[in-house]
């Protein structure tokens, strides 16, 4: 008997909308995905393995859509190990970061999921830790010219990275690296795999909504990946992203991480630095804004100034008071600062 296709409005799992925020409705031209495609993301191993018997051509079948995804994209966002296999053995490209939203490759979506099965899998064929600006064809390529290298011959060459090497490079809008996704998720072992194969600990983050490793760690409170990637070499100064960026000091202040920003502060972090939704604020304006009374405390103590105006002309005063932070208007006054409170903008949300 004949197994049936996922049909076009097949349900899709629930979903993490910050690391997939797929909104696929049946009333917008969105919902274009493939039935391997769905099947891929659904974990459908038996319908996957008669579409790839029957046209395995279909393992590459484009992301169409603002938040499409390959198969093999959608298979490594949910983990799906065995369909990931499946996938890459019928010639899947596991180099592919297309899609319009979202651009990462398998590894990067892997990383991100944290199956560490699924990640040595893709790096026993072929994945690159880092993918490097092709300056003569703009483009992202693979790091090495040889995109199938296994992974000894990446570990034996990991320590010859240096400072005359190609900047590692990500996808213009939301891209991460491997150790970018890992460490932004949380994932500390696949964190010190990664950095044992030389994945580039000071990646730039994409220049839209993107984040370094060391920024994506502090974000969301992982202390002990913060202190993995000091102790690599993370540059605690690193830039923001030019759109919606957020210094790792804004970052861990935005959240109301205190035990992090002692961190970064030990670490020479740097109070005025500039960052936000259009580059413009300091950490004591996500502060402020967030309402994190004691971490505006100890950013004055380290030298912020409460009357810093950013790159607008907008004070941490304004910005506590545009988020109905009254009490931490009310600290950064005892604390010296002057001005108005109203005309802010909110600087992160």
């Amino acid at each position: 008997m004949e197994t049936q296709l996922l049909p076009t409005h097949t349900p899709l799992p629930a979903v993490d909308a910050a690391y997939d925020p797929t909104l696929l409705t049946e009333d917008t031209d969105e919902y274009c995905w493939t039935p391997l495609q769905l099947a891929s993301r659904g974990g459908d191993l038996q319908t996957v393995r008669e579409i790839l018997e029957a046209n395995p051509l279909a393992a590459n079948e484009p992301a169409r859509g603002y938040y499409g995804q390959t198969a093999l994209q959608a298979a490594c966002i949910h983990g799906h190990e065995d369909i990931v296999r499946l996938l890459v053995e019928a010639g899947a490209d596991i180099h592919f970061s297309g899609g319009n939203n979202m651009q990462r490759n398998a590894l990067q979506f892997a990383c991100g999921q944290g199956n560490e099965r699924v990640v040595e899998f893709l790096l026993s064929h072929g994945a690159e830790v880092n993918t490097l600006r092709d300056s003569r064809q703009g483009r992202v390529a693979s790091s090495s010219t040889d995109r199938h290298r296994s992974i000894n011959a990446a570990e034996a060459s990991s320590s010859s990275l240096s400072s005359a090497s190609p900047k590692t490079a990500v996808t213009r809008y939301n891209g991460r690296t491997a150790l970018q996704a890992a460490s932004e998720r949380g994932h500390a072992h696949l964190v010190g795999r990664l950095l044992n194969l030389g994945a580039d600990v000071n990646a730039p983050p994409s220049s839209t909504a993107g984040l370094t490793a060391l920024q994506g760690a502090c974000v969301n409170g992982f202390a002990g990946i913060v202190s993995i990637l000091l102790e690599h070499g993370a540059d605690v100064n690193g830039a923001a992203a030019k759109y919606k960026g957020k210094t790792a000091l804004q970052a861990a202040c935005l959240k109301g991480h205190a035990g992090i920003v002692d961190m970064l502060l030990d670490a020479g972090a740097d109070v005025h630095a500039l960052g936000g939704n259009n580059g413009d604020a300091t950490a004591l304006h996500a502060a402020a804004e967030a309402g994190n009374a004691a971490i505006v405390t100890r950013l004055v103590e380290a030298g912020a100034n409460v009357n810093d105006g950013g790159g607008r002309g907008q004070s941490p005063v304004q910005s506590a008071a545009r988020n109905g932070r009254e009490d931490v208007v009310q600290l950064l006054r005892g604390l010296g600062a002057v001005g108005r409170s109203g005309g802010g903008k909110l600087c992160f949300s």
